[in-house]
């Protein structure tokens, strides 16, 4: 294989696997905004996905299921930045455990951070343990879905790639 093939070859690997990782990032967002709207729901959490839009829009609409899909959307962009994030700085961690990290930094960031910008969200001594644990428990679980994906993504194409030097 000459020279060029294998830049352009390394070039749609890479391009590729960006946006393995933007998919991932939107999935991630749906998938536990959603089960964040159950927790909810099911009243395992004082805060729903909404106190994004319910923070600054009024509307009747922002209250319903409508205001919750628009809300699990937007989430989900801002878990491609998340994503995209573990992909820059922790992909190359091969343990679960980074995922479990990564979703302890953005609880952390989510609670201390947020509550000034979106005043619907409750600060951290306003939430009570059940809500705490929740909250804590769902951002794990996101943070190894993103984690997982990612490095295991990473480290099979590293394989790959081994395996074609080799041959």
């Amino acid at each position: 294989m000459s020279q060029h093939q294998n830049e352009n070859n390394n070039e749609i690997v890479i391009g590729s696997f960006l946006m393995m990782v933007v998919i991932t990032g939107f999935a991630g967002g749906i998938i536990w905004g959603f089960i964040a709207q159950a927790a909810y729901f099911f009243n395992f959490m004082d805060i729903s996905p909404k106190f994004i839009l319910t923070s600054w829009n009024g509307a009747k609409w922002v209250y319903g299921w409508l205001g919750v899909v628009i809300s699990v959307l937007l989430l989900s962009l801002f878990s491609i930045v998340a994503a995209l994030i573990y992909y820059a700085l922790m992909k190359r961690i091969k343990s679960v455990i980074g995922g479990v990290i990564y979703g302890l930094i953005i609880w952390a960031i989510t609670v201390i951070v947020f509550p000034p910008v979106f005043p619907d969200m409750p600060a951290l001594t306003k939430m009570n343990s059940i809500s705490i644990i929740t909250s804590i428990c769902i951002y794990i679980i996101y943070g190894v879905f993103i984690g997982y994906s990612i490095s295991f993504e990473y480290f099979e194409r590293e394989r790959i790639k081994g395996l074609e030097v080799t041959e």
